[in-house]
């Protein structure tokens, strides 16, 4: 990076220096050629000397000697002629640092200096829109370190306004190999996340930093079922839909209302008691304005369903393609379209649109016309989100706060996506109803904290060299308060992971076993005394045995001959 910074200064300043040479050089030879007082020929280090600081105009008198007139005149064109020399090669200075290229090296150059001292794991984040500017903040309430590539400098800009910390951050083409070599080259880097508005660069993103770097995660945002299938070729861990995440969020409402109750709480960590189960119509008439990716998505849901009756609402059907259900051509933003549709008959209407202007008229128009409407909003652009709070619509799907959240759970607490999916594959109404409960219960109106912890020599120092040593350690006595052992933490166990093996909700007499993974859910703070007896193995005997060893050597001493007795 430096050889082609110098490399360029060199190139744009050639010239220039060519001609302060050459000026510099003329009128020191000259000065050493013309003969001065008593015949005497200037040496070729005091002819430097002199030319040296007759440049800078400075004028510290004649030397060795007083000239001769012939030196004088000599010394007047030399003046003229480094003066001239010094002009020229300021401006192609000045040209030099308005050039793009030298100022896009310079920012990549500061960028790769930033980046190698981030001496903690930290995640590449490609594409700072909407999406990328609700995940960075996200991680950033998390401590967890990012660094943004993005093509948009207004992007970049607000992103420094944003943060009062400082996340590195360059300008540039992230699907270039070259660009993402600065980040993955730290080997704290420890992951990649591809985000930017653009299937096929993301998909060039995933790609390239599974090539360069195969055992980072990498997760792609991707809405065409051909760049899904390209990710997961190539080893993408994660490949983010927010339609179809959507989708799967109304089939949820439509037949597991409880679990997605439980969903929304752990992973948008709100209290339950704020948490209100959606409900939408499960038969009658829906109307879906627009058929691009999102109103497919939900009609794909839609038609699954036996009691529901979908009619399609689109302007281009030669673009979108045709539905196998009923459909008419029209924006939705006209009455007689609507009515068309059937609006007055109607349990719910999704719309859809790409532009939030349009979504917001068809859903006034359509209270309008039938006030008992259930509404599904699409909301494209984060800034808008005081008028779409003030419309009242039941569901606001915001692609780029699903997708932010999602991945936010991703990279922070990969095991609670696998206990969600796992007790989405065993759903049972009453085990879900049950845990909601048993959890309002254990956590009362706090937000309920879900965190992950693996017994490793590392994590869990205290823990791992018992369980080594043939200690028997239940899962309950890690909920036990270090403070008061006959107390219980607000933690409950949602999942324990033993290599392949998953136990959902395990119990308090599982006996752990080294590198188990367990998923915990907890008020905040709860963790900090559990960490109590992960590092302290005194702790932990108390939680295990009720007693509480001397921590000095004298005081062990002394428990010791107080138990045998002084002799």
């Amino acid at each position: 990076m430096n050889s082609m910074i110098f490399f360029l200064v060199m190139r744009r300043m050639r010239r220039p220096l060519l001609v302060l040479l050459t000026a510099y050089s003329t009128a020191g030879i000259g000065m050493t050629l013309i003969p001065g007082i008593n015949q005497e020929y200037m040496s070729f280090f005091h002819a430097f000397y002199f030319v040296s600081y007759m440049g800078t105009t400075i004028g510290f008198g004649e030397i060795p000697h007083e000239f001769t007139d012939a030196q004088r005149m000599w010394v007047t064109i030399s003046l003229y002629m480094t003066v001239i020399a010094w002009i020229y090669a300021i401006g192609g200075l000045i040209n030099l640092l308005k050039d793009d290229t030298l100022e896009s090296v310079l920012i990549e150059n500061s960028f790769a200096k930033e980046v190698k001292n981030i001496k903690e794991p930290f995640y590449i984040i490609c594409g700072y829109g909407d999406t990328g500017s609700a995940l960075v903040s996200a991680l950033e309430k998390r401590s967890i370190r990012t660094i943004v590539i993005d093509s948009n400098q207004d992007h970049l800009n607000n992103l420094s306004l944003d943060y009062s910390v400082n996340i590195p951050t360059l300008c540039a083409d992230a699907s270039k190999p070259d660009n993402l070599q600065i980040g993955l080259s730290n080997p704290n880097c420890a992951g990649v996340v591809a985000i930017t508005d653009d299937n096929i660069a993301n998909l060039h993103i995933a790609i390239s930093s599974k090539l360069l770097k195969p055992k980072l995660t990498i997760i792609g945002r991707a809405d065409s079922d051909k760049v899904v299938e390209n990710m997961l070729a190539f080893g993408s861990d994660y490949v983010i839909d927010p339609f179809n995440i959507f989708a799967n969020k109304l089939h949820y409402a439509l037949h597991a209302s409880m679990l997605l109750t439980l969903r929304e709480c752990l992973t948008k960590q709100k209290c339950f008691s704020s948490c209100d189960t959606l409900k939408p119509p499960k038969q009658g008439l829906w109307i879906v304005c627009s058929y691009g990716r999102f109103g497919k998505a939900v009609y794909e849901e839609f038609k699954t369903e036996k009691n529901i009756h979908v009619i399609v609402i689109e302007a281009n059907f030669e673009d979108t393609g045709y539905p196998r259900s009923e459909c008419i051509t029209g924006r939705g933003t006209e009455i007689e379209t609507l009515q068309q549709a059937q609006i007055e008959d109607a349990v719910g209407i999704v719309i859809g649109t790409n532009d939030d202007i349009t979504n917001l008229s068809i859903l006034m128009l359509a209270r309008k016309l039938n006030k008992k409407l259930f509404v599904v909003i699409r909301q494209n652009n984060a800034a808008n989100q005081i008028i779409f709070d003030a419309a009242g619509a039941n569901i606001v799907m915001q692609a780029s706060k699903i997708m932010a959240n999602n991945i936010r759970v991703l990279l922070t607490n990969p095991l609670l996506e696998d206990f969600l999916d796992l007790l989405t594959h065993k759903y049972d109404y009453k085990v879900v109803s049950k845990l909601i409960h048993y959890l309002q219960n254990t956590l009362g109106n706090s937000i309920p904290i879900t965190w992950q912890m693996s017994i490793t020599d590392k994590e869990t120092p205290a823990l791992w060299e018992a369980i080594e040593k043939g200690e028997v350690i239940h899962l309950g006595y890690l909920r036990k308060d270090p403070r008061d052992r006959d107390s219980l933490l607000a933690v409950v166990p949602l999942l324990l992971v033993r290599g392949k093996n998953t136990i959902l909700l395990p119990k308090d007499d599982e006996v752990l076993a080294p590198n188990d993974k367990i998923l915990w859910c907890s008020k905040k703070g709860a963790v900090t005394w559990m960490k109590w007896c992960w590092y302290d193995p005194l702790v932990l005997s108390y939680l295990l045995t009720r007693n509480m060893p001397p921590r000095t050597y004298f005081g062990r001493w002394l428990e010791k001959k107080f138990a045998y007795g002084f002799k």
